[in-house]
C-alpha cells in the first residue's frame, strides 16, 4: 500500500479527516493499518506539503480517544458474544489466543493495560471493546484513553515530524557538504598530477646529458 503517495494526492483536509477516520475505526475494534497511515501523514507533514503536524496531532488524538469510547460502549453492549463474533469474522486478530492475551493483560495492568495498549498494535485494536467487555468503570477507562491517545497520536505525530525535519536538513546539508568534497577532491586530484607531470619532467631533463655523454665516442 503506497498510503503516503495516496495522501500526497488529496487536500490537507482530506488527510486530516483519513487519518482520524482511519485511527478511530482501528480504536473502535476494526483491524486498520492507523499507525502507518499516521506515520505517512506525519513524514508528509514535514515536507513542506500543507499538512499542519498539530492540526494533525489534534486530529489523530481525536480519533483515538472517540473511537477507543465506541468501542468500549459497543463492548459493554456486546459482550463476551460480540468477542466471539469478532473472533468469527476476524480470527488473525481477535483469535482466542489474541482475547486470552489481552483478558491477561487487562487482569494485570488494569487502566494501564488501556494506555500502554495505544503504543501495542494487538492491544491497541482490543483496548475498547475490550474494556468494556470486562465492566471496567468508565472513569478509569476515560482517564487512561484520554492520556494514552495524546501521548500515541501526539507524540507519534512530533517525533516523526521532527525527525523527518531533520533528516530532510541533514539531506540537504550532505548535498552541498558532497558538492564541496567533490570539488576539494578534483583540487588535489590536478594538484598531485600536475606535481606527478613536474617531477617527470625535471627527472627526464636530468637524464638528458647522460645519456648524450655516453654516446660519444
Amino acid at each position: 500500500m503506497h498510503v503516503q503517495e495516496w495522501l500526497d494526492s488529496v487536500p490537507a483536509a482530506a488527510v486530516y479527516a483519513v487519518v482520524a477516520l482511519v485511527i478511530g475505526l482501528e480504536s473502535l475494534g476494526i483491524p486498520l493499518p492507523g499507525e502507518i497511515v499516521l506515520v505517512s501523514a506525519a513524514l508528509m507533514s514535514s515536507q513542506h506539503s500543507g499538512v499542519n503536524p498539530v492540526v494533525l496531532g489534534i486530529c489523530a488524538t481525536a480519533g483515538a480517544v472517540i473511537g477507543d469510547s465506541i468501542g468500549y460502549a459497543i463492548g459493554r453492549k456486546g459482550g463476551r458474544p460480540l468477542l466471539a463474533w469478532l473472533g468469527g469474522k476476524f480470527p488473525r486478530h481477535f483469535g482466542p489466543g489474541h482475547v486470552a492475551t489481552a483478558e491477561r493483560s487487562f487482569e494485570k495492568w488494569g487502566m494501564w493495560a488501556v494506555f500502554f495498549g495505544r503504543f501495542v498494535a494487538l492491544l491497541r485494536i482490543f483496548a475498547g471493546p475490550l474494556a468494556g467487555v470486562l465492566h471496567m468503570p468508565y472513569w478509569k477507562f476515560l482517564i487512561a484513553n484520554v492520556l494514552g491517545g495524546i501521548c500515541w497520536a501526539g507524540g507519534t505525530t512530533a517525533v516523526i515530524y521532527y525527525v523527518g525535519t531533520v533528516a530532510e536538513d541533514w539531506l540537504k546539508r550532505f548535498s552541498y557538504l558532497g558538492l564541496v568534497a567533490a570539488v576539494l577532491i578534483g583540487l588535489a586530484s590536478m594538484l598531485i598530477i600536475k606535481r606527478k607531470a613536474k617531477k617527470a619532467q625535471a627527472d627526464h631533463r636530468e637524464a638528458e646529458p647522460v645519456g648524450a655523454g655516453t654516446e660519444a665516442p
